[in-house]
């Protein structure tokens, strides 16, 4: 398949959608919740991501050239990303409260998107990338890191207990982030791994 196919610009415009609508129901369903607020929900590394995946689908659906560059190594951030959201959430997060209450949004948000992110990766190529473009893909969660841990004492607020400090302090904080990161780079460096390797294939089996 190719970023190009009229089936797969419409299954993308549909996840999309379905993402849009997800991100965009769960604020009005919870605007009269206590603590709730457009800041703190925007501050989730989950809510962010898919915005991310949400933009990177429809923009790929209309584009005019969905398998450039540009594109490929925008679609590897935000299936990183998500690939990221769906194993977190489900090794840390799956009970504990994320302000995620609604099942079916919690669903798009955790498990859809995160597979559909992870299939589009895997079965429409795009460009192969350069040796350190997994790396590059890091730079979203350390500067999510850093502005999570410099909004968190301002507003005495975290959005997830692993990247909290009051409660064990920054050493023990410290050591589980570590762990976190390098989790992350894994996962990050299999997505470069996957996409590059299946793009070099296509690309020599078209010549």
């Amino acid at each position: 398949m190719t970023g190009d196919s009229l089936v797969v610009r419409a299954l993308r415009l549909a996840a999309g959608i379905l993402g849009g609508v997800a991100l965009i129901v769960l604020p009005l369903l919870s605007w009269d919740n206590p603590g709730f607020g457009l800041g703190n929900y925007f501050s989730y590394f989950t809510v962010l991501s898919n915005v991310l995946a949400v933009g990177t689908l429809v923009t790929c659906a209309v584009a005019s050239a969905p398998e450039s560059r540009c594109f490929t190594w925008i679609r590897g951030l935000a299936t990183t990303c998500m690939v990221i959201t769906g194993v977190v959430y489900a090794a840390l997060l799956s009970g504990i409260d994320v302000q995620l209450n609604v099942m079916w949004i919690n669903r798009v948000m955790h498990l859809v998107l995160p597979i559909v992110l992870t299939l589009d990766w895997l079965l429409v190529p795009g460009t192969p990338g350069g040796r350190s473009r997994w790396a590059q893909w890091l730079i979203a969660p350390l500067i999510y890191g850093g502005y999570t841990l410099v909004r968190g004492p301002i507003v005495d607020w975290y959005p997830y207990p692993f990247i909290d400090p009051r409660e064990h302090g920054y050493a023990a904080m410290s050591a589980i982030l570590i762990g976190v990161f390098a989790a992350m780079a894994l996962f990050a460096f299999l997505v470069d791994r996957a996409g590059d390797r299946i793009a070099k294939r296509t690309t020599a089996q078209a010549l």
